[in-house]
């Protein structure tokens, strides 16, 4: 009876967020525009949760939360806090640019703002390729946690390849019907079904349990060294670090870089920004709190497991545990299908456009689209099901991964969007340089499996200089590599400094 429960929960949630898709399919125009960035119409309310829920994914609910359970709560600093704040300047920084340029000159993705603005296609591609290559394991990571999330919940009554697909289908069929009308829509539903989710877990918890008081004592009890900052395998080097990595991962993160593209107003964007940061607290506080008091419970977490199933199937009801694994399928569902989406707008505008069809109609392209959504959901899902094995180490590992990958593009759009003496040979040489550099770090610390910390028996690469992690160095190596090139090289004939409202030097 109680899996049945379980999955009628989970099975009501999906259908209710296929409806939303299905009525915004109704309002969804044919034309790419309308189809990627929901003809540029998004309000304060729905831009918030759109861009509140697309990034909050299995790391959220089942990554982070294992985190904290093995070695404290001070991810609060990063994730709760700092890249909260952190995130919100860049959102002013670059988003306020980003949609002023955009909504002048019509650009759907990053690579062709910036490809239109260097007069490069190279450069187009590129930044595509170098989107679509992090969204890859990205969007893994979402199938892998929900996988992993629909084992926890019915004891293994269901297997890990079976949630995974059905993740998969339901986000397919949505996301090629209605667009990012459809996903900005399901994704508000979502961002508001987790929050409330999360809060009623932490108070049925502490209710059961004797109050938050209780439940700290017990944490601090059993793992004294979560009580202070500082303790465990934290730093500050490796959380400042952690912390900047990820804002500005997110601010070049496709399905993140494109919501700057869609605000209806700018007094829409200044809301937007203003109250991020409270929403992040407000989600992350109780969702990494509920991980690191599991670790004074007493429950037992199995190898590659969520802690977050297990403490609730211990001290709530079955229906309740449903709703909030429900809420992290939200999560991983209101992330995976930007993604998708994002992913499918990078290889249509960029590349196949471009490269493969430059006259192909707008008819032509929305076809083509929709293909790539299904092709690439199928592709990322054949991944999360030969990767099983590697566990929620695993899934954070990835998270951290992509994050530090698309960070490298963050400083070279910075300077691309504000400095006149940016060329296209420092763009080009900036972003490829970088990523070498750091993907040539990720290839050697996998195969040396150097030290770092340890989650859930896998360890994060962590390679560091002078006690600062490597991802934060290539970053500078990309700022350094831009400006250098720049200054010693010619713009081309081809670019145009002032679509970005910046004079020529």
């Amino acid at each position: 009876m109680s899996l049945a429960v379980q999955l009628g929960v989970l099975g009501v949630y999906l259908v209710a967020s296929l409806g939303i898709g299905l009525v915004a399919y109704r309002a969804t125009d044919s034309d790419a525009e309308d189809y990627y960035l929901a003809g540029r119409t998004l309000g304060t309310g729905v831009l918030l949760f759109t861009t509140f829920a697309t990034l909050l994914s299995a790391f959220t609910f089942f990554g982070g939360p294992n985190v904290a359970f093995s070695i404290g709560p001070e991810w609060l600093l990063v994730m709760g806090l700092m890249d909260g704040i952190l995130f919100a300047v860049l959102w002013y920084v670059v988003g306020y640019k980003q949609w002023l340029v955009g909504k002048k000159h019509g650009y759907v993705t990053m690579g062709e703002m910036l490809g239109d603005r260097f007069g490069s296609q190279r450069l187009r591609g590129l930044v595509a390729g170098v989107g679509l290559l992090w969204l890859f394991p990205y969007v893994m990571l979402q199938q892998q946690g929900a996988g992993q999330a629909v084992v926890g919940l019915t004891d293994g009554a269901v297997p890990y390849w079976a949630g995974a697909a059905l993740i998969t289908a339901f986000m397919i069929l949505y996301v090629t019907l209605a667009g990012l009308r459809g996903v900005a829509w399901t994704d508000t539903l979502q961002g508001v079904f987790m929050l409330g989710v999360l809060w009623v877990a932490v108070a049925w918890l502490a209710t059961n349990v004797g109050g938050i008081g209780a439940l700290t004592d017990q944490m601090v009890s059993t793992n004294p060294e979560f009580g202070a900052l500082g303790g465990g395998a934290y730093s500050v080097q490796y959380i400042l670090g952690t912390a900047i990595t990820i804002a500005f991962g997110v601010a070049a993160f496709p399905q993140v870089n494109q919501r700057f593209f869609m605000a209806k107003r700018v007094e829409t964007l200044k809301r937007s920004f203003a109250l991020w940061p409270v929403l992040v607290v407000l989600l992350f506080v109780p969702a990494f709190l509920l991980g690191a008091w599991a670790s004074g419970l007493g429950v037992t977490v199995p190898e590659g497991g969520n802690v977050i199933p297990v403490v609730l199937n211990e001290y709530t009801p079955a229906w309740f545990a449903a709703l909030v694994v429900a809420g992290a399928m939200a999560a991983m569902m209101s992330s995976s299908d930007s993604m998708l989406l994002s992913g499918s707008s990078y290889f249509t505008r960029d590349i196949y456009r471009p490269f493969v069809a430059p006259d192909a109609s707008e008819e032509r392209e929305g076809k083509v689209a929709r293909i790539g959504v299904a092709v690439f959901a199928t592709a990322t899902l054949v991944g999360a099901l030969l990767t099983q094995g590697g566990g929620l180490g695993a899934i954070v590992a990835l998270g951290d991964t992509a994050f530090g990958g698309y960070a490298q593009l963050t400083l070279p759009l910075l300077l691309a969007l504000y400095w006149s003496g940016t060329t296209q040979a420092g763009m080009l040489a900036g972003i490829i340089v970088s990523q070498v550099v750091y993907l040539a770090h990720v290839g050697v610390l996998s195969v040396l499996g150097m030290e770092g910390v340890t989650v859930a028996g896998v360890t994060l690469l962590k390679a560091s200089y002078l006690t600062w992690e490597y991802a934060l160095w290539c970053m500078l190596l990309s700022l350094v590599v831009t400006v250098g090139v720049s200054l010693a090289t010619s713009p081309a004939g081809s670019e145009n400094p002032a679509k970005f409202g910046v004079g020529a030097d």
